[in-house]
């Protein structure tokens, strides 16, 4: 090898090309899904696909494939027309009102468990700016404990 670079150095990728692992986990802080909201309704589609798989299922037992059973359901939902969707339709509509109730439910609740949270926020902060022993004990056997 006259001056020229070994196999390895050669399949080493670049620096510019090269992904950097965790980069983007250090940049975006996601915050967690909150397991008490309302999850979004079923489309009108996915309601038809409930009742379909039982059908699917009955008629070709033999057929485990997810993709066979959503390939069928689609060319069956393309094929139907505006009056055989109808009902389907109208079970997705009372399932998204059902759920911007329970979401205008759930975003106040939300809202007022933000101002309390603040509330609490604040008077811990103040007690430990000020040495305060009163606001964080409660019944103050902390120390006595401690001390015997």
């Amino acid at each position: 090898m006259k001056g020229g670079k070994s196999k390895t150095e050669s399949m080493k990728p670049h620096a510019k090309l090269a992904v950097k692992k965790g980069a983007a986990k250090k940049g975006s802080k996601k915050a967690g899904k909150d397991p008490n909201k309302p999850k979004r309704p079923a489309s009108a589609f996915f309601v038809f696909m409930e009742e379909f798989r039982k059908k699917f299922s009955e008629e070709n037992p033999n057929n485990k494939a997810v993709s066979a059973v959503g390939k069928a359901a689609g060319h069956k939902w393309k094929s139907m027309s505006d009056a055989e969707k109808a009902p389907y339709v109208a079970k997705a509509d009372k399932r998204k009102v059902e759920y911007e109730k329970n979401m205008k439910a759930y975003n106040k609740k939300q809202a007022s468990g933000a101002n309390a949270a603040e509330g609490d926020e604040s008077e811990k902060s103040t007690s430990e700016v000020n040495g305060d022993d009163e606001a964080g004990d409660d019944d103050g056997s902390e120390e006595e404990e401690d001390e015997e």
